[in-house]
């Protein structure tokens, strides 16, 4: 029997409607979380042009969240810059990761992908098994875009509806935190070894120990890249036993 599969004739179509249902999960998330902003910048007196180009352009949740109360501050554009800096910092350690998936050869997609490479685009893209059949880069592509759109939309329709829709936005915070804690089990599950995930957890909880909820991300974040930069040599062996 041939094992002959056809490439579809419309990659970039084909792609779409891959990616849709891949994404579909982190929707939920994605508008009550955008719905939230975009009520708070209702709250701050902003129309709805203001949440939809914020979340259109800078597309940064705890950023824009920054930006909108400097936009009513007194104008210090190097102290907003600082702070901003700051709080995205742990996407430099995405972008590191994302350096095989992303490279050139992509084209001008890969421009887009990088401009939106956020925690949930990178959660998804980094782990997702795409079929040979499809164009990977649409694929991610399409992935990062819709999760743009799930932003977006939800800012707009936060600041248009949310002060007629009796909606407790209490708690929500954590649909995202469940969402990840899903895609950690699903890539555990996958694993055919649990030792960088293990490091992980561990450097996680001796920076949470050592300096407190608060100001553990990017000691943790420092300390993974160092800790799995020294082992890669090691845990790559260790793969190619298990493989």
């Amino acid at each position: 029997m041939s094992s002959y599969q056809p490439i579809p004739h419309r990659p970039i179509w084909t792609a779409a409607k891959a990616a849709f249902p891949y994404s579909f999960p982190m929707m939920i998330g994605f508008l009550f979380l955008g719905f939230a902003y975009g009520l708070y910048m209702k709250a701050l007196g902003f129309g709805v042009l203001y949440p939809l180009f914020m979340a259109a352009f800078i597309y940064a949740g705890s950023v824009e969240f920054i930006v909108a109360g400097a936009l009513l501050m007194t104008f210090s554009p190097l102290h907003t810059f600082l702070l901003t800096l700051i709080v995205s910092l742990r996407q430099l350690f995405y972008s590191v990761s994302m350096l095989d998936k992303y490279h050139p050869k992509l084209g001008k997609k890969r421009w887009y992908l990088i401009s939106t490479l956020v925690d949930e685009s990178f959660s998804l893209n980094y782990m997702a098994k795409i079929s040979p059949l499809l164009d990977k880069g649409w694929y991610m592509f399409f992935v990062s875009l819709y999760l743009h759109c799930y932003w977006v939309s939800g800012a707009v329709i936060g600041n248009l509806f949310g002060d007629v829709i009796p909606f407790n936005l209490k708690g929500i915070e954590f649909a995202m935190t469940a969402l990840f804690l899903v895609i950690f089990a699903e890539n555990w599950r996958k694993e055919k070894s649990h030792k960088s995930s293990l490091l992980g957890l561990i450097v996680a909880f001796v920076c949470l120990v050592l300096v407190g909820k608060e100001h553990f991300l990017i000691p943790t974040l420092v300390g993974i890249l160092i800790v799995l930069t020294i082992w890669r040599p090691k845990l790559a062996s260790k793969l190619e036993e298990v493989d």
